[in-house]
């Protein structure tokens, strides 16, 4: 059984989620503070769709932990 687990921002400068669209944590994290609440959402804001999906569930960790509208200092992108 995968444990997806969320590296707190402060501990990199960014990581990559997403492989496949080759999304960082800082660019779902910016998604989310304009208003995206669901992976297909982040996607969309993103410019891309899902391809193989093994993001989604470490993506919905980042939208649980962060507030809508929170802002997210772009670091590395």
């Amino acid at each position: 059984m995968a444990i997806n687990r969320v590296v707190p921002s402060d501990a990199v400068p960014f990581m990559y989620v997403c492989l496949c669209n080759g999304l960082t944590d800082t660019q779902i994290r910016n998604a989310i503070a304009d208003g995206a609440r669901r992976p297909k959402e982040v996607y969309a804001a993103c410019n891309c769709n899902a391809q193989c999906g093994c993001c989604t569930g470490t993506m919905l960790s980042i939208i649980r932990d962060q507030p809508a509208g929170a802002s997210q200092v772009a670091v590395g992108d």
